[in-house]
């Protein structure tokens, strides 16, 4: 099983990078949110990968970030949804968004990705619902969902301090997550809050 590779970017098509790990290219499916976070050919890049294998192929889908990964994984154990459609979900919706939307019931935010219909909507809806937790009606996503969805150990706390810099939860998330995944999940909590603070203030 091939979990993570960390590489160069070789290049990028519209579905897919090439990544060159010790000279060896890997072929690796991705969203357009994951490749458009890449960054530019011939950089460093580190890609959490889930491998697939079928009867007569195996091939990589790759994520920028572990909870996207997660997410690819959960969507795709949903009926009707398969390699393609989880892509396009994860490139129309950030993690959040998705964790928002299959939470509160938000079909009509999930159908927005190409090639999910009202009623895969509603699927994704009633089969995911009960395994992500909830989020207040009306509102954005508590900071017990964003928490799930950070895994590094310091996350929960670099969360807190930038909320309470004046951060929005939503901003702060997105920043901790983003920094996670650039500094991996054994990152000091220092080293998380300075970074997370530079995304949050792009």
């Amino acid at each position: 099983m091939i979990a993570k590779l960390k590489g160069l970017l070789d290049s990028t098509g519209i579905d897919h990078a090439i990544i060159d790990v010790g000279g060896v290219g890997y072929l690796v499916g991705a969203s357009s949110r994951t490749l458009a976070a890449l960054g530019p050919v011939g950089e460093a890049v580190t890609i959490h990968t889930e491998m697939l294998v079928a009867a007569d192929s195996i091939r990589l889908v790759g994520f920028a970030r572990a909870e996207e990964r997660d997410w690819y994984r959960l969507l795709t154990h949903v009926q009707g949804v398969g390699s393609r459609v989880a892509l396009a979900i994860l490139s129309a919706l950030e993690p959040l968004e998705l964790h928002r939307a299959v939470a509160m019931g938000d079909k009509a935010m999930i159908a927005r990705a190409n090639g999910v219909g009202p009623k895969l909507a509603q699927r994704i809806v009633n089969e995911l619902k009960d395994k992500i937790g909830t989020a207040p009606a009306g509102g954005p996503i508590g900071v017990g969902g964003v928490v799930a969805l950070l895994t590094g150990s310091f996350a929960a706390d670099a969360l807190s301090a930038l909320q309470n810099l004046g951060f929005k939860p939503h901003e702060a998330s997105v920043a901790v997550a983003a920094a996670e995944a650039d500094l991996g999940e054994d990152a000091s909590l220092d080293a998380l809050v300075r970074l997370a603070l530079r995304k949050a203030a792009k």
